[in-house]
């Protein structure tokens, strides 16, 4: 099976800061190489990978200036279907576009649907509707409007997260600095909680950042930290007393949720979306609706235990597991002929 794995370009895959969807790409190729499977890695020029890589972007266009992204797209994305006929499957995570190319070609196309950034790209999906075949990254994230093949969670490496059994006694943000995301929710949550609140994360939203973060931010109580790297995401995560998640949009998925919970870090989260779907109760966090009851939360994680979170980790949410349930759907795909 020659399978042909379309990447984003925003970032460089595997992304060296932010960067979810080339992350995400990153693990699921390179488990399926250990796999022994027989992957292209379509990327940019400048990702690192164990599979075969083709690229005509040399890097990621949100990383380097004087990229124009449509052109850049366009070009990765043609590339790809020019040479459909070398593969048996090609696995986009490269949201819609790629599907106006998909009625060009023999070659099945599985789209893993990472998002709804506006209903507007709704009627593309629809139009390839059964023509194509979509993957959904949890439940609460499906179109009613949509045909699914199925859903499968993303996964991490587990051994790139080191479970920590003794925090320190921080509260953790761990994401994009964007209202979505609830940067400024979780200053209020840390401050009546009476803890300090360490915030990490790429600024997406300039203006909130100035507006509502940093009139925060005083090195004590509250502090911003950056973008951080894998090796200090780790750290970040492992010591927190517990990652707090007020999302403000119904979350697809969340990274940053698993990876926390793989350091054996619990999470209090605003129950939105996926959150449901990822933390267990008063197992590995608390499913939240207010500010209010996020404070009576933070009072309530010496209860739970620390190796429960990374057990749910291995048990559901490893690059291992997402990858062997992609090569069932591969298999699935190929088997039906369409």
């Amino acid at each position: 099976m020659k399978i042909a794995m379309l990447a984003p370009i925003a970032w460089r895959t595997p992304p060296r800061h932010y960067g979810p969807w080339e992350r995400v790409v990153s693990l699921l190729t390179e488990e399926l190489v250990s796999m022994g499977a027989d992957v292209t890695l379509f990327a940019t020029a400048n990702s690192v990978t164990g599979a075969k890589l083709r690229a005509v972007c040399p890097a990621g266009y949100e990383e380097s200036s004087g990229l124009d992204p449509k052109v850049e797209e366009s070009l990765h994305i043609s590339q790809v279907f020019e040479g459909a006929a070398e593969f048996d499957l090609i696995h986009n995570h490269f949201d819609f576009l790629p599907l106006t190319y998909s009625g060009l070609v023999n070659t099945p196309v599985i789209t893993t649907i990472h998002g709804f950034s506006s209903a507007k790209i709704l009627p593309v999906y629809q139009k390839y509707n059964r023509k194509s075949h979509y993957v959904s990254i949890s439940n609460a994230d499906r179109s009613p409007h949509l045909f699914y093949l199925d859903t499968v969670y993303h996964g991490i490496d587990l051994e790139k997260f080191t479970f920590i059994c003794e925090p320190e006694d921080y509260l953790l943000f761990f994401s994009r600095i964007h209202p979505d995301k609830g940067a400024r929710e979780a200053i209020e949550i840390a401050r009546l909680a009476g803890r300090k609140l360490i915030l990490a994360g790429i600024i997406q939203d300039r203006l909130y950042y100035e507006k509502e973060i940093k009139p925060h931010l005083d090195g004590n109580k509250a502090e911003y930290i950056g973008s951080v790297g894998a090796e200090k995401r780790n750290q970040i995560l492992g010591k927190a007393y517990a990652l707090l998640h007020p999302i403000n949009f119904h979350e697809p998925f969340g990274l940053s949720v698993v990876e926390a919970m793989a350091c054996g870090t619990p999470v209090i989260a605003f129950s939105r979306g996926s959150m449901p779907e990822l933390i267990r109760e008063r197992e590995t966090g608390f499913l939240v609706s207010s500010i209010k009851e996020a404070v009576e939360a933070v009072i309530k994680i010496p209860f739970l235990e620390r190796k429960r979170c990374r057990r749910e980790v291995a048990e559901r949410f490893t690059a291992e597991r997402m990858a062997g349930e992609y090569l069932n759907l591969y298999r699935q795909v190929l088997k039906s002929g369409n």
